[in-house]
């Protein structure tokens, strides 16, 4: 992807129950937490993020990568990247994995609060700042 262009992206931060979502413009390379996708259904999340795809103009987006602090994936790992398949698959849009370890751990908060936009924030400013 050319970042000599200015180009919308979205980050998400998939889970099982809610996906977080940042926004960001690599003219800026500023992110900024958007929502939280909490649908039951699969077919109910993906049509929010379509939604979503076609209100930012999107073609490019970032998929935050779990695994353990080693490096060593696991189940979740596989799931973030099937579902980055998912977006490429059913959108036509670009993804790129980024490395999400300790995302979570360091936005203060308190237990019930919905964190998960933010984490979609970190991930997405960790790759405007590694893409720099």
């Amino acid at each position: 992807m050319s970042t000599s262009q200015n180009v919308t992206i979205l980050a998400f931060d998939f889970g099982l129950k809610r996906i977080g979502v940042a926004v960001g413009n690599t003219f800026l390379k500023q992110a900024q937490a958007l929502t939280v996708i909490s649908a039951e259904s699969n077919n109910a999340k993906f049509d929010a993020i379509a939604a979503l795809l076609k209100e930012w103009q999107v073609t490019h987006c970032v998929v935050g990568f779990p695994s353990h602090p080693d490096g060593v994936e696991h189940e979740m790992s596989a799931r973030c990247r099937r579902f980055a398949n998912q977006l490429e698959g059913r959108f036509g849009v670009s993804t790129t994995l980024v490395d999400e370890r300790y995302t979570s751990a360091v936005i203060p908060s308190k237990r019930g609060d919905i964190i998960d936009a933010l984490s979609a924030e970190l991930i997405l400013q960790q790759y405007f700042d590694e893409t720099s």
